[in-house]
This record gives C-alpha cells, sequence and structure tokens, in this order.
C-alpha cells in the first residue's frame, strides 16, 4: 500500500517545453513515486518539431487514495505530445477513498499540446475523479482524448466501479472559460451504471482546438456525418416515425459518434463517442488523427 490510512501522499509530476536551438525541448522534468515521466529522444522522423512524454505508474495503475498532481507548460511554438504506453488501471477503492488525477496545463502561442493517452479502465468498486485545466492564447492548439471503459470485461465486471467523474476545462489567458465539460458515473446516484450504458462498453470525448486543427475538424465532421447516416440507415422522416411509434425493436448502432462546435468563430470541436468494442474506437482514433502525423511524427494510436 502507497498510502497510511492517516495520511494521504502527494504525488507530483511537472515537465516545462520551450525552443532550444530552435527546436522544442524539455528545459524541466520532475516526476515522484508512483509517477515517472519517460521521454524518448526521437519518435519518428527528426525533421518533426516535437517532444513526446509517456506518463507512466509503477505497479501500472493508480492505487486507492492516491493523489496525483501533474503541471505542465508549453511554450510559444513548440509542440508537446503526453500519452501512455497501456490503459490507466483503477484499482478497486478501499471504504470511501477516491483515487484523483489532476493535471494543469498552459499552453503558448502558437504551440501545441496533444494529450492522447490510453483509456482509464476501473476495477469493480473502484472511484476515481480526474480533472484536466488548461490555459491557452486564441491561436494555441490542442488534442485531447478522454475516454473510459467498462472495466474488466473479460472478468465479468461491467460498468461494476462505483464513481467515475471526469473534468475538462479549458481558459483563455485572461481567464475566460473557452470550454467547460464534466462526465459523471455514480453508482449511488444512477443506481446500476451498466443499465444506463446498455451495451456500449467504451464511451469517449476528443476536443480539437485552434487553427493548426481547423483541417482536422472538418475531416473529422465529414467522416462522423457519413459514418452515423450508414449506421443508422435511416431518412429523417424515418425516424420521426420511429419516435412516433415508439418503435424500440429498431437494433442499437454498435458505435455512434457526434460532433458539436465551441468557442468563438467555431475554432473548437468536441466529437463525442459511445462504442461496444475497445477496438472500434481505437481504429476510429486512428483514422480521424491520422492528419497529426505531420505535426506529431508518427499519427496517434498507431
Amino acid at each position: 500500500m502507497r498510502n497510511s490510512k492517516d495520511d494521504k501522499e502527494v504525488e507530483t509530476g511537472s515537465v516545462v517545453v520551450e525552443k532550444v536551438g530552435g527546436r522544442s525541448s524539455v528545459t524541466s522534468c520532475l516526476s515522484r513515486y508512483p509517477l515517472k515521466f519517460v521521454i524518448p529522444r526521437k519518435v519518428g522522423s527528426s525533421k518533426t518539431d516535437v517532444v513526446w512524454v509517456y506518463a507512466l505508474t509503477y505497479g501500472g495503475g493508480i492505487v486507492s487514495g492516491d493523489h496525483i498532481l501533474c503541471k505542465f507548460s508549453v511554450e510559444d511554438a513548440c509542440t508537446m505530445v503526453l500519452t501512455t504506453q497501456a490503459s490507466t488501471k483503477v484499482y478497486k477503492s478501499e471504504g470511501s477513498k477516491v483515487s484523483q488525477q489532476i493535471l494543469e496545463a498552459r499552453v503558448g502561442s502558437n504551440a501545441l499540446l496533444a494529450i492522447i493517452p490510453d483509456p482509464v479502465t476501473c476495477f469493480s468498486t473502484a472511484r476515481y475523479y480526474q480533472k484536466q485545466i488548461l490555459s491557452v492564447s486564441s491561436d494555441s492548439n490542442l488534442v485531447i482524448v478522454d475516454w473510459i471503459t467498462s472495466g474488466r470485461y473479460e472478468s465479468g465486471e461491467k460498468w461494476d466501479f462505483d464513481l467515475y467523474r471526469s473534468t475538462n476545462n479549458i481558459f483563455l489567458e485572461d481567464g475566460q472559460p473557452l470550454f467547460l465539460d464534466t462526465i459523471l458515473l455514480d453508482k449511488e446516484k444512477m443506481g446500476s451504471i451498466q443499465e444506463h450504458m446498455q451495451d456500449y462498453q467504451v464511451i469517449a470525448m476528443i476536443i480539437l482546438l485552434g487553427p493548426k486543427m481547423q483541417c482536422v475538424q472538418n475531416l473529422v465532421q465529414d467522416h462522423v456525418k457519413k459514418l452515423m447516416s450508414e449506421q443508422l440507415q435511416l431518412s429523417p422522416a424515418a425516424l420521426r416515425h420511429q419516435r412516433d411509434k415508439a418503435d424500440h425493436s429498431m437494433s442499437k448502432p454498435s458505435f455512434v459518434a457526434s460532433c458539436s462546435v465551441f468557442g468563438p468563430k467555431k475554432i473548437g470541436l468536441v466529437v463525442r463517442v459511445a462504442a461496444m468494442t475497445t477496438e472500434s474506437v481505437y481504429m476510429f482514433l486512428r483514422h480521424q488523427l491520422a492528419p497529426l502525423e505531420v505535426m506529431l511524427g508518427v499519427p496517434p494510436y498507431r
């Protein structure tokens, strides 16, 4: 056990990325047990100006009562990727203890921060809260993937955790809110989470923000529109007829996605996904984020 009953240990990590010799470089890096940052010297083409940071936890997961705080600073015109090597496992809760992971980041002018982890997987009775607070300039760029699976499905655990709360807040540098979002799955308030989620095993949210993301946003919106048209295979008139008849016999699509824009001049896009398999979401992410290879050195979720 990492934490005693009377004392909550706080694990902290921080990374600063600045221009050194004209290239994005890590100028400061701190991590404390059980958190560890791995920063490879090269990912993809050496011509790509990007720093990749892998966040790892000793033991492969987050233990009941862990409190982890990470701070990142991506200075002007720099590019940083924050990712993982496997899903983030949240182990069973001891009593009412809640495991917490908080990320704070500042993204400079014309900079890009891509947060593209593998999904969170909460074990039975786990209680987990994560919060990401980001401060951006008017021309900063962000890619955020925030997703969770139903749990250890093959072991019979399906949405069997007690609490999952994920908050993503993006603010402009003057403090004005740009995007505020919270996903809450609380067994105490909802009853059976599994009943609400039905056959869906994964929920995901993808945020694309900034001038460098405009082309990707357009491609994603077009693809989601086409995908859902094919999935539903019903005209708007037919859908209205189904609702009027309250006919629920129509089979549920195995993959559902929607898009909406936000921010001044529609500079941001949020994509929400519900799927019956984890692999289908990985495939979706690989396809939708593939154009980022030119900025990140390699395609995400390759």
